[in-house]
């Protein structure tokens, strides 16, 4: 199994990013998707999630309206549309694969983001 993020980088303060998660070594549609992320000496945090079929989306209150998560089941890959970028999005994001079903979840090896002028 193997999720590998893409799309990380600078931006500056209201700036857009689109970060990637490809995924392999599972049946992608089965799992939900969801992306997480992680600030200097603090908790990882859920930012967004998105059901297998893709019809089901879940954000974070401080990420709502700016944030847009979305797969593309055909290439196996999970996305997270990134506009009005702050600050405090600041961070290493990850992708997450679980399905409700069994227990364990995989994780991506992160992408870091960095909003700042």
């Amino acid at each position: 199994v193997q999720l590998v993020e893409s799309g990380g980088g600078l931006v500056q303060p209201g700036g857009s990013l689109r970060l990637s998660c490809a995924a392999s070594g599972f049946t992608f549609s089965s799992y939900y998707m969801s992306w997480h992320r992680q600030a200097p000496g603090k908790e990882r945090e859920l930012v967004a999630s998105i059901s297998g079929t893709g019809g089901s989306t879940n954000y974070a209150d401080i990420v709502k309206g700016r944030f847009t998560i979305s797969r593309d089941n055909a290439k196996n890959t999970v996305y997270l549309q990134m506009n009005s970028l702050k600050p405090e999005d600041t961070a290493v994001y990850y992708c997450k694969a679980y399905n409700l079903r069994r227990p364990g979840a995989y994780w991506g090896q992160g992408t870091q983001v960095t909003v700042s002028s």
